[in-house]
């Protein structure tokens, strides 16, 4: 491990008020999006998009990393430029996901835990010799009737810390994600709860596994209340539930926090984050910025829908919703800007 080289990875990723870019989607998911706009799902539409996103005048200045699929990172733009190049040529470091994604936890009905670690540290040292600077993997904690149970948030902070020392021991900075979902009608409380608890857990296992604080970065879900939940919520609400939250269970050797946003529309997501720098950003021992997908994308993707010549509008929205969140990293996002 070159410990040096990952403190440098994590000081240019946390940079000049810069956030994280996830366009990590599985192919399984990025055709569900397709499909869902009338776009063919086939690998040269998938290539077309990526290449859109990442050819984007300007991208730089507001996103500083961006995180790839096993697909995408192998790729290359239609004059046969690979897209780790384009990536590197601007200055926006690859990273790459990793997990296998979720399927169904034996013996606990309704919860899912992350597969991928067999064979993980062999496709890690792949992964660096393509060019990767960074990794991701993402568990999903589900809150309903009686979960999550604390067998379920044990066995993924436990997958979750193995990896992280596997991308250390590998010269990656791992990104820890542990996403609390938002479908539900849990109320924010619960989702507190919920969040602090596993949180906690990650911690514990993360030390156990002697994994580095200080080289890597975490992914949290913000403090929400479910989709489905009827009470209000306004965006200072969020933010202190969410920062607090963090207080009380991110120790402050972690370099910097990127939130995920989980199914927050964008405008929602901006503003949130927004909140949390303008209330906290004094008092917070790490760095907070964004790593969304969607809340970056969608706009985007409804614009492009395969079209040619919708390429540059779709673009245009991609770097508006990026200089959007960097301005939320400022504290300096409103309405207005939308």
């Amino acid at each position: 491990m070159n410990m040096q080289q990952l403190l440098n990875t994590i000081k240019s990723l946390l940079a000049h008020d810069k956030g994280l870019l996830a366009m990590d989607e599985s192919v399984a998911t990025c055709n569900k999006r397709f499909a869902n706009l009338g776009i063919p799902q086939t690998i040269d539409a998938r290539r077309a998009y990526r290449e859109l996103i990442i050819t984007t005048p300007n991208l730089n200045e507001s996103i500083s990393g961006v995180i790839l699929y096993d697909e995408t990172i192998r790729q290359h733009t239609a004059d046969g430029t690979s897209f780790l190049k384009v990536l590197n040529d601007v200055g926006i470091i690859p990273g790459i996901k990793v997990d296998k994604g979720t399927e169904e936890l034996a013996h606990h009905n309704g919860e899912k835990i992350t597969a991928g670690l067999d064979g993980l540290r062999d496709r890690l040292n792949e992964y660096v010799a393509l060019g990767a600077r960074f990794a991701k993997w993402r568990a999903v904690i589900i809150i309903g009737e009686g979960i999550p149970t604390q067998g379920c948030i044990e066995a993924n902070a436990q997958a979750l810390a193995r990896y992280a020392v596997l991308c250390q021991e590998a010269g990656l900075v791992p990104i820890v994600e542990p996403e609390v979902l938002m479908e539900g009608a849990h109320t924010i409380e619960q989702c507190s709860e919920v969040t602090e608890k596993m949180l906690r857990t990650v911690f514990k296992q993360l030390y156990l596994q002697r994994v580095v604080l200080e080289a890597m970065l975490l992914k949290p879900n913000m403090v929400l209340p479910g989709l489905a939940c009827a009470k209000p919520t306004s965006e200072d609400e969020v933010a202190e539930a969410t920062i607090n939250c963090l207080l009380r269970s991110v120790p402050a050797a972690v370099p910097g926090i990127a939130f995920l946003s989980g199914g927050q529309s964008s405008e929602a997501a901006s503003a949130r984050l927004n909140a949390m720098h303008v209330k906290f950003k004094s008092r917070l021992p790490w760095t907070i910025t964004f790593s969304f997908a969607r809340a970056i994308q969608q706009p985007a993707l409804e614009i492009w829908r395969n079209q040619t010549s919708k390429a540059l509008a779709a673009q245009q929205a991609l770097a508006h919703r990026a200089t959007c969140n960097r301005a939320a990293n400022r504290g300096e996002y409103t309405p207005a800007l939308e």
